[in-house]
This record gives structure tokens, sequence and C-alpha cells, in this order.
């Protein structure tokens, strides 16, 4: 685990339901200040803020993970209880608890702040959500609240940038203890203590209100829609659909403004240097391979700016309930559809958050199609193939074909997941249905969606500036040694080693369709799949003579590849496990190498079986 922050002050820690607001209010209190890291021995994210009160007073913020309860039913829950008890090793107690609770869903929030007040910390209540409470008609007197539990309440709002200005007051007067507070001597619950808890939270309320209000409300009439079993998965396709139309047809503008930049820094160099071994490596290894690459960044933060929005929204808990019943028919567990979901994001937190899957059997069914997902590290990949072949133009009602491509693409990953899921576990499987509690509907706060896509930002440049980067000047080298002998003819890349290589490899990949520039990016493609784009950039320059091919490489493959060729690769892309990193974190979920070695022969004999059935099919439609 990365070192916490050294900011001196009292440490804080947020804890609260999922769903409560608490990582909004996080990002309110810390804004930039943030340092995000894994639990040492476990894949539980950990995350940790600094905030500078108005009098100068130094204090740290941690946001421990959601939990319904101080009884641990998940990975998740245990952490909360472990740091907030002082039994993990190499995290300090806090000092001070601020317990987020959602003033729109008191009921519920309540049990948590019971057993937190029986664990002994200094304890400051959050109200959050006031704002939607009050406009629902929810009335919750925070004095009364305060006298019932002893501890000072505080009205916030996590998605406005004053909403938590009471508590930062309250913040403003914490010191930090002489000696470091030790939390009371605590058992797990009793059948006994649930049944007392359930009885004062209906108590407590009596006293100061928040209970749910009779009556149909205007969450109540949206679900009626939304969760529909006819209207409600229309709607989720329709939306789903617009999505990825969305992310051809606003990107292109940004996308072009990248190429020219690429563009004018390749000219420059071009005129700037002498030829040389460093001006072929800038031209050819650095922006042919990383201005490929980057080109894609306006599509990846479309594509995660609705996915943000839908999460802020409240809608895609409704979307878990909706695929619920289909995930059961296929013998997976309801609680698969989060795990599954956050992989269209990248299949390694898809396979960490398989944790709070209880049975194991259904935990391994998980992990073992998550990668077919179709996550954003594709996208590169998908973009650049459909931007050469399919073109830009409307169909069926102004709808872009470009677009519907991209949807069939993820559409082909869903369902051959789901049939994978069929085979692996229908024989006595079992379906869990989903417990989940929905938040309320609400505007997706701005400052939130841009935290969110800055973030996805940082890790695209830092893969961009260090995997992809390294493994391009790496790619360059043996792409350019051993020279050509004297009086070879035919690009020089062809007698290095890795036209050597790619040789090699194209006998094993010609019956789909694959030339040997193509074989030759796949392998540098196993680090991270968006790399194979940056390597067919370098690949492609080396063989153009030393050409700058970083703002033209979409035209150059469509003048090389057949059509045949381009279908064969995308069909690759759906399947193919080019990720180590995500095998990795398969054998450290696991503890075995047996699953990640299953993974990798079945994914890629469906990426060779696939790749192979397209080629031909298409093969004999273009050849009629």
């Amino acid at each position: 685990m990365e070192a916490a922050l050294s900011a001196p002050g009292p440490l804080v820690a947020l804890v609260g339901n999922p769903n409560c607001g608490k990582t909004a209010l996080f990002n309110i209190l810390t804004g930039s200040r943030q340092k995000v890291a894994n639990y040492a021995g476990v894949t539980v994210e950990r995350k940790e803020g600094s905030l500078t009160t108005p009098s100068g007073r130094k204090v740290r913020i941690l946001d421990l993970p959601g939990a319904y309860s101080l009884d641990p039913l998940t990975p998740d829950e245990q952490v909360t209880v472990d740091v907030l008890l002082g039994r993990r090793a190499g995290e300090v107690p806090p000092d001070f608890v601020i317990c987020v609770t959602d003033a729109t869903n008191l009921r519920q929030n309540l049990r948590l702040v019971l057993s937190l007040k029986r664990l002994g910390l200094p304890m400051v209540i959050a109200l959050n959500m006031t704002d939607i409470a009050r406009r629902k008609g929810i009335v919750i007197d925070a004095d009364k609240l305060a006298a019932e539990f002893g501890v000072p309440v505080v009205e916030t709002v996590g998605v406005k940038t004053s909403g938590a200005a009471a508590l930062v007051g309250m913040l403003n007067q914490l010191k930090a203890p002489a000696q470091p507070h030790r939390a009371a001597q605590w058992r797990t619950p009793t059948a006994a203590d649930i049944a007392h808890d359930q009885n004062e939270v209906r108590r407590i309320l009596g006293v100061v209100g928040g209970g749910r209000l009779d009556g149909v409300t205007l969450d109540d009439r949206i679900d009626a829609v939304v969760l529909h079993p006819v209207a409600g998965p229309l709607i989720l396709g329709i939306i789903l659909f617009l999505v990825f139309q969305a992310v051809f047809a606003w990107a292109q503008a940004p996308m072009d403004a990248i190429k020219a930049g690429v563009g004018l820094v390749g000219e420059w160099v071009n005129h700037a240097l002498p030829a040389s071994l460093l001006k072929d490596l800038l031209v050819n290894g650095v922006l042919a391979g990383v201005g490929s690459v980057l080109v894609f960044l306006p599509q990846i933060l479309i594509l995660f700016f609705f996915i943000l929005s839908l999460e802020e929204s409240g809608y895609l808990p409704r979307a878990a309930f909706l695929l619920d019943r289909m995930m059961g028919s296929v013998g997976l567990s309801g609680r698969a559809f989060i795990p599954l979901l956050s992989s269209f994001a990248c299949a390694i937190p898809g396979i960490m958050a398989t944790r709070t899957i209880q049975n194991p059997r259904d935990r391994l069914r998980t992990i073992m199609i998550a990668p077919l997902m179709t996550c954003s590290a594709r996208l590169p990949v998908y973009a650049l193939i459909i931007g050469a072949f399919i073109p830009r133009r409307q169909v069926w009602g102004g709808l872009q074909l470009q677009g519907l491509v991209l949807f069939a693409l993820y559409l082909a990953g869903i369902v051959s997941a789901m049939a994978v899921a069929y085979l692996l576990g229908r024989r006595g499987a079992r379906f869990h249905s989903l417990m989940l509690e929905l938040p309320a509907y609400h505007w997706p706060n701005l400052r939130n969606l841009a935290i969110g896509l800055w973030q996805r930002v940082e890790i695209f440049l830092s893969r961009v500036g260090t995997i992809i980067l390294s493994l391009m000047v790496i790619l360059w080298a043996l792409s350019s040694f051993p020279a050509p002998p004297a009086g070879a003819t035919g690009p020089a890349i062809q007698y290095s080693i890795a036209g050597h290589l790619g040789a090699w490899l194209s006998v094993i990949f010609a019956p789909i369709g694959f030339n040997w520039q193509i074989s030759i990016a796949l392998v540098p493609g196993l680090a991270a799949r968006e790399v194979a784009v940056g390597a067919l950039g370098t690949v492609y320059a080396l063989s153009a003579g030393g050409s700058d091919v970083s703002g033209a490489l979409t035209p150059l493959i469509a003048q090389s590849w057949s059509l045949p060729t381009a279908l064969s690769l995308l069909a690759w892309y759906v399947f193919a496990p080019q990720c180590l990193s995500t095998l990795a974190t398969v054998k450290r979920e696991t503890n075995s190498w047996r699953y990640p070695i299953i993974m990798a022969g079945y994914l890629f004999g469906l990426a060779y079986a696939g790749s192979w059935i397209t080629y031909h099919m298409a093969s004999a439609l273009t050849a009629s």
C-alpha cells in the first residue's frame, strides 16, 4: 500500500451507507488534494485527502468503504470495521468519525449510526441530501436528532460547493486528542441487538421525523416507467444506443484538433533535427506510436461522461434491477451486474468488485466472463478500424452507421459473456435475487463529473506517458535493428528483429487475415489493448520509410488492409485477453494460476475462432 498522506492534524473518517453521498462530500472537502491506493493485502480502495479550515488548521479526511452495518458481510465492510477498531496493520485509528446519512432514507441509515454510537468514537452526524429531502416534503428536526444521540448534527448537501460549510465550520473546531482514542470494547451484534436497533430506529423517527411519506412520489412515478418489464429494457437499450452514437458524433472535432497538433509537432521535429537515430526515434517511435493513441482521448472521455452521469443520476442501480432476472437465467448471481458494469470501464476493477458476491462459485463465474465486457482500452482499436472502414453516413432516420457498428461490438461482448456464463454455470446454478437500495433521482453534479473525468484523463495520460511510451521505444528498437544488409530491397523493418518475429507470427495469423504488421502489433498489445494502436503507428511509420504517420494511420490502414481483415481484427478484440494486468488480477483474486491460464486459453480460442469465421464469411460475401 502506498504511504498515507502525511499532513498534520486530526484524522477524520467518513462512514456511511452506500449511495448516501459520502464520496461527493469527500470531493467537496478535499478537492484535488486526494491520494488513492489500496489497503494492504486486499483490493479495497483507500482514499485519503486533506482539508485546510478557515483558521489554517490541517485536517486529514479518510473516505472509508460504504457499509450498512458493523457486522461485516463483505470485504469492504470488513475493512471499514477493522480501521475503526484499529485492527488493520499500518492504519492509525481515526480521531473522529463523520457518519454521513441520507436524509431521504433515514430509516435505513440510522442502524449504522446506532452501531457507531456503541463503538465509542467521537462522532458527528452529517445529514446529507437535505435539499432533496425538503423537495420531497421530508422534514427532520436536526436538534432533536442531536439530542437523541448526544452528538452534533449538521445538514449538508454533497453536490453543492457550499453544502459542506457547516461541516467545515465544525471541523475547524476539532483538535487532535493528546492520545489516540481507543474504541470501546466491540462485540458482534446479536439477534437481540438487531431487534433492539429496529425498534430504536422507529422510536427515533417518531421523535425527529424523516420517515418515508405515504402516497406516490415523483421517484415512484419515474420508477413505474424505467423499471417496467417492457418499457424499462427498451429505455435502457435506447440510452446505451445513443451513448455510442455520441462517442463518434461528438468526438470528431477534438480528435481532428489533436491530430493536427501531433502533426505540427512532427513537422517541427522533422525540420529542427538532422537525420539521426534520435530523430528517427522521436518521429517513428514516440510521435507515431504515442500520437496514434492520444487521438482517441475525446472518445474515451465522452463515454465516461455518460457513464458517470448515469451513475450520478441514480439510474444505474435501476439498470441492475432490470437485468437481474436475465442474468439469473444464465446462472449468474444478481450481484454480478455491478462488477460486470464496472468492467466496461476496465476489467480490473470489475474483477475486484466481485468481492461483494458471497457465493464462491458465483464469484468465479463472474470473474471468468468480466474480460468479455468491452472495456475502454478497446475503444481506440475499435475507433481506428471503424473510422478507416465504416463510412461516415447516416442510416435509418439520421443514425450514424459508425455508432451502430460500435454498439454492435459492445452487444457482441455482452452476448458472448452471457453465453459463456450459461455454459459455465447453468448446471446446478442457483439464482440469487439482487438486494440493492435504490438512491433518489437527482441531476448529476458538474463538479463530481469534472473530478471523475479528470481522473480518467490522468489515468489515460499516465498510461500514454509510461506503459505506451516505454513499449513504443522498445518496439522502435526491435524494428530498427539490425540494419538491412547492403543492397537490400524493401522496408528496413523487414530485416529487423521485429520484422522476423512478424514474419513468423504471420504464418499463425494468416488464416484469419492478419498481415505481418498486425502480427507485430499484437505482441506489445498484450501489455494493454490500446498499445496495439501505437504499435501499428510505429510499425507503419518504419514500413513507410520513416514517414510521419501519427496523424494519418487511419487512411493508411484503409489502403493496405482488406475489409475482411479489418472485420477479423475487430472480432479478435471482442474476445482476446490482450491485457496481462487483467490476468495478473485474476491470479491475485483467486490466489491460483489455474484460473488465469484457463481464462487466457478459452479467450484466445474464442478470439481465433471468431476471427476465422468473420474473415472467411466476409471474404465470401465481398467476393460474390
